[in-house]
C-alpha cells in the first residue's frame, strides 16, 4: 500500500469493526476469579471473624486504609457484594 493509499483508507468514513474476542485484560465470565494474595488471605480470614477493619489493622500492625483498601479488593476478586459474605465464600 502506498502512502497515499494508506492516508485514504485513514481517512475513509468506514467504520471500524469491533473485535469479536473479549479485551485481554477483562476476564470472562466463564474464568474464575483472581485468587488472592497472602495478605488478602489474612485480612480475608479476619474479615469472616467477623472483625472490624480497626481490628484487623491493628491484629496486623497496618493502617485502617490499607485493611480497607484489602477489602475491596477481595470483595471484587470474589465478586460479593458485601463483607458479610466472605466467610461463607471462604468455607466453600
Amino acid at each position: 500500500m502506498s502512502m497515499e493509499q494508506a492516508i485514504e483508507y485513514a481517512l475513509s468514513e468506514a467504520e471500524p469493526t469491533l473485535p469479536t474476542s473479549p479485551a485481554p485484560n477483562r476476564p470472562s465470565s466463564d474464568e474464575a476469579p483472581a485468587a488472592l494474595t497472602r495478605r488478602e488471605r489474612e485480612v480475608a480470614a479476619l474479615v469472616a471473624q467477623g472483625l472490624t477493619n480497626g481490628q484487623i489493622a491493628k491484629e496486623l500492625f497496618i493502617s485502617e486504609r490499607t485493611v480497607d483498601h484489602h477489602v475491596q479488593k477481595i470483595l471484587n476478586k470474589l465478586e460479593l457484594p458485601s463483607r458479610e459474605q466472605v466467610a461463607s465464600r471462604l468455607a466453600e
